[in-house]
């Protein structure tokens, strides 16, 4: 098998492998506290029918109103302050859902704003990651001037632990923040930092999206764009910084898988030489020791093959 075939193969075996645990750790970390909360829900859905006699059609009516109406409790999404953050996580590919085009020109500009602003972002982000992993070298080595160290150089090591020092910075303080103004549980608002800034954006946790805090939170507003746009740039640089570890680490295990596909393969094709070969043996074996009886040449198996004549 080609190279560039067993490498690409070795990486969807270990994608797909990947997944499949994913799922499994998922399934037993996550499934029972699904059953028991689609059970609860399921009863609250009962009672709240039973006390008020709704009908299926009310119910869901009902349902599909307070869904919708969940985003409005920040306040006014589509002035300017809003609009801008929905044009930060639209670019950004946090896209969290939380607020969404209506009209029909709306969502044709989003389309035509992401495929132009993605690309723009994305640039912008990798060039300012490197520029701060630049910067940070440059304040390590007047550092170690300072300390007045023999040896002034910064290393790949030190860089790389730095900028994940710089990382957690601003992930904790940060969830820190958050957990006082949406009043969420830090493991939660760590959650939502990591999510948000990974560019995951799940949207089960949205800052700004309670008593009115787009028009009424200007400085909570600030602090969330800008934990977004310093956020994305740090994360960024340690991204720049950990590429080169983790292409290594993958490579390691695509030549691993690729060895072992060659092997299966090789294998498989000598087994079937083999087999092939035994079967070519067989046959002649057979026609060998073909029987002739009362003018019928007969094979081992009994079949006729042809019937002499007289």
């Amino acid at each position: 098998m080609e190279k560039r075939n067993t490498r690409t193969l070795a990486l969807i075996v270990s994608t797909i492998t990947y997944l499949l645990v994913g799922a499994a750790v998922f399934d037993a970390l996550e499934s029972e506290t699904e059953k028991k909360k689609s059970g609860y829900y399921f009863d609250e859905e009962q009672i709240i029918r039973t006390k008020y006699n709704m009908t299926d059609v009310d119910f869901n009516h009902l349902r599909r109103n307070i869904i919708q109406s969940v985003p409005y409790k920040a306040g006014t999404q589509w002035e300017f302050a809003g609009a801008f953050y929905f044009a930060l996580i639209v670019i950004t590919t946090i896209g969290y859902g939380h607020i969404t085009p209506q009209t029909d020109a709306g969502k044709i500009v989003c389309m035509i704003y992401a495929l132009i602003g993605i690309q723009l972002c994305n640039a912008m982000y990798k060039s300012v990651g490197e520029r701060l992993n630049i910067f940070v070298t440059y304040i390590m080595k007047q550092g170690k001037k300072c300390l007045r160290l023999k040896k002034t150089e910064v290393g790949q090591t030190e860089l790389k632990i730095v900028t994940l020092s710089l990382s957690l910075i601003v992930l904790m303080p940060g969830a820190a923040a958050f957990m006082h103004f949406e009043r969420w549980a830090y493991i939660d608002a760590l959650y939502y930092c990591f999510i948000t800034l990974t560019t995951i954006g799940f949207g089960d946790f949205v800052a700004l999206q309670k008593n009115n805090a787009l028009e009424e939170q200007p400085h909570y507003v600030t602090f969330s764009i800008l934990f977004i746009l310093f956020g994305l740039t740090v994360i960024s640089a340690a991204i720049n910084l950990l590429e080169p570890v983790i292409s290594a680490a993958i490579n390691l295990l695509v030549t691993v898988i690729s060895a072992a596909i060659n092997l299966l393969v090789l294998r498989f094709l000598t087994t079937n030489t083999k087999d092939e070969r035994r079967d070519e043996l067989e046959t002649v074996d057979v026609a060998l020791t073909a029987i002739r009886h009362d003018g019928d040449v007969i094979t081992g198996n009994g079949t006729v093959v042809s019937q002499a004549q007289e």
